[in-house]
């Protein structure tokens, strides 16, 4: 499992010598128009929000020793910035933000798939395009799947206006439910654990940032959402914007549980959004998401090759990540691996489960096909085969191993407290910590000095070494979110926490429907203050004409739409645009309300404001 992580320190020759080196250099330099200079995005503010330029010590050839020649080799290629021309008519950004742009010309204009996280770095990926191929309309908006960077800067390269004057939006159908459930719902969660995922913390540079695997880092600027206006609800759908034929694959449950790859038939060109990139993906992405299903990304990825490859059929694959792969047989070849190992972690996690083996176990074991193991694009820089087994077994037995004495185990503080005890007090725990460190079990060092913090938060010891652990372990780590994770632990360690930088409940309230911002309410009841309270809110939605009935009960607040019994302490009457103003607290004012306001006063009384920066590597 060395191709996953490693807690060896890096050495410049493990980076040489490797055949497909070569060919992904070649690859990702091919077709080259412009590069943005300087490659730095600013905010109206001058904020900067973009800094390409950051990562140009990436162009040294010897690896430094701080890291993993395999993930410097990774990073080096995901640093090449610009505008590419994939093929006749179809081009990329790339190097612009954490994803790919796609820009497909049309009759008219151009089609934007992908457009990024941030609207300002969309709007200079666009420019950057424009400059070179002149000032096209932007005639259709496709998002691949509901992940932030797929369509977060779509105000960078369209208005409101523009849908409303027919350009349309494309995108899988449940894209709004699942970009809802996990940016909204468990955004506040997901975007904290995200800083550890991209180390944002710590500086860029060979000691600290030097990528995510499938790019750069992400972007810091503005993020929004335009709802789709036109659904995929089959494979096979085909659809022509502005005059290109693009035929569907719906592939739900593999990268995202809403996901689509499409097929350019007259360009031979076939887009795998996020299912067959450059790295072995996440099944459990460590900032949190919901458990992917690997049996169906690799028969997904082989439908894939079913349906578009083969004599007449693709000549060329490009994704939302990385560079793409030119030729029939060699894009059906990366195409064949890409699925064999989504495959092959599946069956053999559940042929060691049905042996007995915990996922822990298994992960230990798992090693991949030599094949595999030798395909540059199956290697650990994003996605490790470690965690990814974890999730397989995750996603069939749950978190329980089965072991009854890892039933009712105390939580970390209480934990850290007995390991202590145990262990004869902080002097000897610490010692012991030590002498695993010096032995080169970084590992167990870091799980005992991690007792040692969550037993006393204020043991600057304890937390000195911990984070000396855990940087030894992010700088041997090919896995480049295990890399962000460990020094971002101990950047927090030594330093205060960094505040989060995107809201992106906030960001996407106006795109959310009436049941979901309602939900926005019920997820932040704090229950306990809850349980003796009881009310009843009607909400009548004029411009929508819907009618949702409200109720907090034991507390839970549910709520319904086109109620039976419509009766309300209070009734609100309001149109959808003052609905996200409302639940911000922003009061009454504008709203028509019949019944006692003094209700909605007693339920925002009780909502808990989510925690951005709560702590993750102390208590």
């Amino acid at each position: 499992m060395t191709s996953a992580h490693t807690a060896k320190p890096a050495t410049g020759a493990q980076a040489t010598g490797h055949a497909a080196d070569a060919a992904d250099a070649a690859d990702a330099d091919r077709g080259f128009v412009a590069a943005l200079v300087p490659g730095v995005v600013k905010a109206a503010d001058g904020r900067v929000v973009w800094d390409s330029d950051a990562f140009a010590f990436l162009r040294e050839t010897v690896p430094a020793p701080t890291v993993h020649p395999g993930l410097w080799r990774q990073s080096a290629l995901c640093a090449r910035q610009g505008l590419y021309e994939v093929t006749e008519g179809v081009y990329q950004v790339r190097g612009l933000d954490l994803s790919n742009m796609t820009l497909v010309e049309g009759e008219r204009g151009v089609v934007v798939v992908d457009p990024l996280v941030s609207a300002e770095t969309a709007a200079a990926a666009l420019g950057l395009y424009r400059d070179r191929r002149g000032d096209r309309p932007v005639t259709a908006v496709v998002y691949t799947h509901p992940h932030v960077d797929h369509f977060g800067g779509v105000l960078g390269v369209i208005a409101p206006d523009d849908v409303e004057a027919g350009v349309p939006i494309v995108a899988p159908e449940h894209f709004m439910e699942h970009a809802v459930s996990e940016n909204v719902y468990a955004g506040t969660a997901m975007i904290r654990r995200g800083m550890y995922f991209s180390a944002l913390g710590t500086d860029v540079g060979p000691e600290g940032q030097v990528g995510m695997g499938l790019g750069l880092t992400t972007s810091s600027g503005s993020v929004g959402l335009l709802p789709p206006t036109l659904e995929i609800t089959r494979t096979g759908q085909e659809e022509v914007l502005d005059g290109v034929r693009f035929v569907f694959q719906l592939t739900p449950g593999t990268e995202a549980p809403a996901e689509m790859n499409f097929y350019l038939p007259d360009r031979r060109a076939l887009c795998t959004a996020e299912n067959a990139c450059h790295t072995l993906h996440n099944l459990l992405t460590l900032r949190g998401a919901q458990v992917r299903d690997a049996r169906m990304w690799s028969r997904y990825l082989n439908e894939t090759i079913e349906l578009f490859t083969g004599e007449g059929r693709a000549e060329v694959v490009f994704a939302s990540h990385h560079w793409p792969v030119w030729g029939s047989e060699r894009l059906v070849a990366f195409l064949t691996e890409q699925r064999d190992l989504y495959g092959y972690l599946h069956d053999q996690t559940l042929r060691m489960m049905n042996g007995g083996a915990t996922g822990i176990e298994i992960a230990e074991a798992m090693e991949l096909p030599p094949a595999l193991e030798r395909a540059r694009h199956a290697g650990g820089y994003y996605g490790s085969v470690s965690h990814n087994v974890k999730a397989v077994y995750q996603r069939y037995m749950g978190w329980f191993d089965g072991n009854p004495a890892h039933l009712w185990q105390h939580p970390p503080a209480e934990q850290g407290r007995r390991y202590v005890t145990a262990l004869g007090g902080p002097g000897p725990a610490l010692a012991a910590a030590r002498r695993f460190a010096d032995d080169g079990d970084l590992r167990f060092a870091a799980e005992l000095g991690s007792h040692l913090v969550f037993a006393d938060p204020d043991d600057r010891q304890a937390r000195t070494f911990l984070a000396d652990v855990l940087t030894r372990l992010g700088h041997g780590a090919q896995n480049a979110t295990w890399r962000n994770y460990y020094l971002e632990g101990a950047f927090e360690l030594l330093n205060p926490v960094p505040r989060t930088a995107i809201a992106l409940a906030a960001s996407m309230a106006s795109a959310l429907s009436v049941s979901q911002a309602l939900d926005t309410l019920a997820i932040r009841v704090n229950g306990p203050r809850a349980w003796d309270e009881t009310l009843s809110i009607l909400w009548k939605i004029t411009d929508t004409g819907e009618t949702h009935r409200m109720v907090l009960s034991n507390g839970a607040l549910i709520h319904h739409p086109d109620p039976r019994d419509t009766t309300a302490d209070l009734t609100l009457t309001l149109d959808k645009a003052q609905l996200p103003r409302l639940l911000a607290g922003g009061g009454l004012d504008g709203v028509t309300h019949e019944g006692d306001p003094a209700v909605l006063t007693r339920l925002t009384a009780l909502l808990d404001d989510p925690d951005p920066d709560f702590a993750i590597v102390a208590p």
